[in-house]
């Protein structure tokens, strides 16, 4: 069996349990122009009269625990 018989295979299986594939695009976390962008949006919110309110719901967030 080739490599794209089993991947067909696979995915008849996966269409046969009701799933569908789908294709999701992402932002590429190793550009700079990421890490800029990052950056940028980190300095705003640091420099935000709701930081630490933004800071202490962020951290409450981190806490919970969903098990």
């Amino acid at each position: 069996m080739t490599s794209r018989d089993k991947v067909a295979a696979h995915r008849a299986r996966l269409r046969a349990q009701g799933m569908r594939p789908v294709t999701l695009w992402v932002p590429d976390m190793r550009s700079p122009k990421f890490a800029a962008e990052a950056k940028r949006q980190c300095v705003l919110a640091n420099n935000s009269p709701y930081a630490a309110q933004d800071q202490a719901w962020a951290d409450s967030m981190a806490e919970w625990n969903i098990d």
